[in-house]
């Protein structure tokens, strides 16, 4: 039985309850585990002997048999899960199912789903919501694999397939894959996938898709288009969401509707790739470049991997689409060359823009020609005015929210740092508070200087909030061609955290409402604004001397993403006669990073990547994992991870791995504990696994050691994406 044990508990992966009657694998029970009632997947279910007859075992308390039980299919991908993530086997069972899920009693199922039934078997209202009232995918269709499907599908909807979109489509049809979608922002990589699904339902009447999105916000938009695809021939039920950002309830229709192959179509962010689909054909990973799809908290797993991995065990073809891949699926995916096999993925290269659009020009500023403290050069922002002049928008990208980074005293040298973090409280100038990024603690900026008195403290840096500020106050004396004054919005995690803020704000981006729009990543990716005509990345230089070896690859992601939302209609540059262009503000422009997006080589940025990678023997030709430990003093967190360094030299494989020493985190403090991490690394996957599972009892055992006794947690991190 899986379940979800407390952690480091070392209980084990499975537990044994008794049963009266047999139940076969995958079924969900309820089971008793210490005073608590819990949910439990039957793993196996097996005859007791004779030696064993006389173990006392707890009793199962029932079973919810109202559900068929969860795949063959389901429990491997979980099974591999929790193996090659160093958790447990419960842990990962009972996270990748809905969280309301878990209360219910085999009764309270039983009603639900005949409430269901019954909805599912009468015409849907039109006031429902797709959660509410999913419909069978064979009721809207003229019969079980209508060869004219696809087509039917696409009507009204879609114009012809471009000659790069066909010959891809082409591909993905006679190859098993899986796929590098690699086409240019603007490719029209949304219609290969959506074609791709069409052509898989025409085949199949029980065939189901996944499409997976890196972020909740960017789920809306292509959840409409979608639905406008798909919900006219299959129904309202035939495509449902699942994400952290819907309702338990929610959450819960949406997994039973793919449970029972209800839903044809889920489209969802990285929890999604452990949807209960029994007839999963098809999984596409949208910008699986994005370090969203890798799990921060808990079971640290990549979802991007997970749906490579269940693609092969299932039968199904998987495609990740991306205009800047990550590094990792760039060398799976290159081609033979003389000795080397090449990779294991197919590339499908879509290099040009729907309706022969152009991709946006990248002009740099040198701000070291600029007067001191510079924030926006006189000729960008003349750029800016003269789109504003034309009723076209622009777009200005900065990595960072708030008005200020820290607030600070000049006399005394006081800086707002947050009590319980190694870190800087930043400056909110709207609601008048300082707060911490990292534990939220928030407080009213004091009147003075808390050290010296001093009642001139002034903001340092700048964020959103501030360059919003500052754009306002710039072109407020600037009219829009109708005699309205110009308007500046900023999209970012503050302004958008009301229920809708999101929603609205792109809509009024989208109906030409806003002239400039300011905000961090957020606005960089995913989203199709056809009135941008520039986009400005004010001050990217930070991550060009991060120590983190992955910041250089997410920067010029982030950069060339930001660029892509710049001129995707051709049509309306053409009209205005206008021109997409990219403004980079950078101190090195002279920088390889700067030179490959200026000419948008992707190939030539990875190649230079990639042979400094391999020169310093780092992923992907090598294998890494963090093990973390969290304690109430950083000297009692070191001394766990060396002690656990200590003790893994007896391992079979630990000559194969290269173990550093142990660190603090680059925020070692937050919340008031102290964060130490240790890297482990070797070439071999294989003999990397096989240390870590030997590690694990060690691990646990020195938890219960005098070493471990002040240690709160401890974690190990698996291809970590941030070191």
């Amino acid at each position: 039985m899986a379940v979800q044990t407390p952690a480091h508990s070392a209980l084990g992966n499975l537990l044994s309850y008794a049963s009266t009657v047999p139940m076969p694998p995958g079924t969900l029970v309820r089971v008793p585990l210490g005073r608590r009632e819990v949910l439990g997947v039957v793993w196996a279910c097996e005859e007791r002997s004779g030696d064993e007859g006389t173990r006392e075992l707890k009793a199962v308390a029932g079973a919810l048999d109202a559900l068929s039980p969860l795949a063959e299919g389901w429990r491997d991908l979980v099974a591999f899960a929790a193996r090659y993530y160093q958790r447990s086997l419960g842990e990962v069972a009972l996270a990748a199912l809905p969280p309301q899920l878990r209360d219910l009693t085999s009764q309270q199922l039983a009603r639900r789903l005949k409430r269901r039934a019954t909805s599912a078997s009468t015409p849907v209202d039109a006031g429902l919501s797709s959660q509410d009232s999913p419909r069978g995918a064979g009721q809207a269709q003229s019969g079980p694999g209508s060869p004219d499907l696809a087509a039917e599908t696409d009507v009204a909807h879609a114009v012809e397939p471009s000659a790069e979109q066909a010959a891809a489509l082409a591909r993905f049809e006679a190859e098993t894959g899986p796929f590098l979608l690699f086409g240019s922002t603007g490719s029209g990589k949304t219609e290969v996938y959506l074609r791709a699904v069409a052509a898989l339902l025409a085949r199949d009447h029980a065939a189901q898709a996944l499409i997976m999105v890196p972020e909740i916000n960017l789920t809306p938009q292509l959840e409409a288009r979608v639905r406008d695809r798909f919900e006219a021939r299959f129904g309202a039920g035939a495509v449902v969401s699942l994400h952290s950002g819907m309702t338990n309830p929610q959450r819960l229709a949406s997994w039973l509707a793919a449970h029972a192959g209800q839903a044809r179509i889920v489209l969802g962010t990285r929890m999604a790739v452990f949807a209960s689909m029994p007839s999963l054909k098809l999984i596409v990973v949208d910008e699986e470049h994005d370090p969203s799809y890798k799990q921060q908290e808990g079971a640290r797993y990549s979802a991007r991997d997970l749906a490579v991995w269940r693609g092969q065990r299932e039968g199904a073809k998987v495609i990740l689409g991306s205009a800047t891949p990550s590094l990792e699926t760039w060398h799976h995916s290159r081609p033979a060359d003389g000795e080397d096999p090449g990779g294991r993925y197919v590339r499908l290269a879509m290099p040009g823009r729907i309706g022969d659009g152009a991709l946006p020009t990248v002009r740099g500023v040198d701000m070291n020609l600029q007067p001191p403290k510079t924030v926006l050069s006189g000729a960008l922002l003349d750029a800016i005015g003269q789109r504003i002049a034309r009723g076209e928008q622009s777009m200005v990208f900065l990595n960072r929210r708030g008005y200020a980074p820290v607030l600070a005293c000049a006399d005394c040298g006081w800086k707002s740092e947050c009590p319980h973090c190694s870190a800087y409280r930043v400056f909110h100038k709207i609601d008048r508070t300082l707060r911490c990024h990292h534990c939220g603690f928030t407080e009213r900026v004091p009147r003075a200087c808390p050290a010296c008195g001093n009642p001139d403290i002034a903001p340092v840096g700048r964020g959103t909030e501030r360059l919003e500020e500052h754009l306002g106050e710039l072109f407020a004396p600037v009219k829009r061609s109708d005699g309205s004054p110009v308007r500046i919005a900023r999209i970012d995690a503050d302004s958008t955290r009301k229920q809708g803020a999101l929603a609205q704000q792109l809509a009024e981006v989208h109906s030409g409402e806003v002239d400039v729009l300011v905000g961090t990543q957020m606005i960089a990716k995913g989203h199709d604004f056809r009135r941008v005509t520039l986009v400005a990345a004010v001050n990217p230089d930070g991550a060009l001397f991060s120590s983190d070896f992955r910041a250089p690859e997410r920067l010029f992601s982030l950069l060339m993403q930001s660029a892509g939302r710049a001129g995707r209609d051709a049509n309306y540059l053409a009209t205005q006669g206008s021109t997409a262009e990219m403004w980079i503000q950078t101190h090195h422009g002279s920088h390889p990073l700067f030179q490959a997006l200026k000419r948008h080589d992707y190939p030539a940025f990875a190649k230079q990547q990639l042979d400094e990678r391999r020169v310093a023997g780092m992923p992907p030709f090598a294998f890494q994992a963090l093990v973390r430990a969290d304690a109430r003093t950083q000297e009692t967190a070191q001394d766990f991870l060396h002690a656990a360094n200590a003790a893994a030299d007896a391992l079979p494989h630990a000559a194969q791995v290269m173990r550093y020493p142990a660190v603090p985190l680059a925020i070692q403090r937050v919340a008031n504990v102290e964060r130490a991490q240790m890297l482990v690394e070797s070439a071999s996957r294989v003999a990397l696994q096989r240390f870590l599972a030997d590690w694990q009892p060690l691990l646990h055992a020195l938890r219960r050691e005098p070493v471990g006794k002040g240690v709160i947690r401890w974690l190990v991190d698996v291809d970590p994406h941030a070191i």
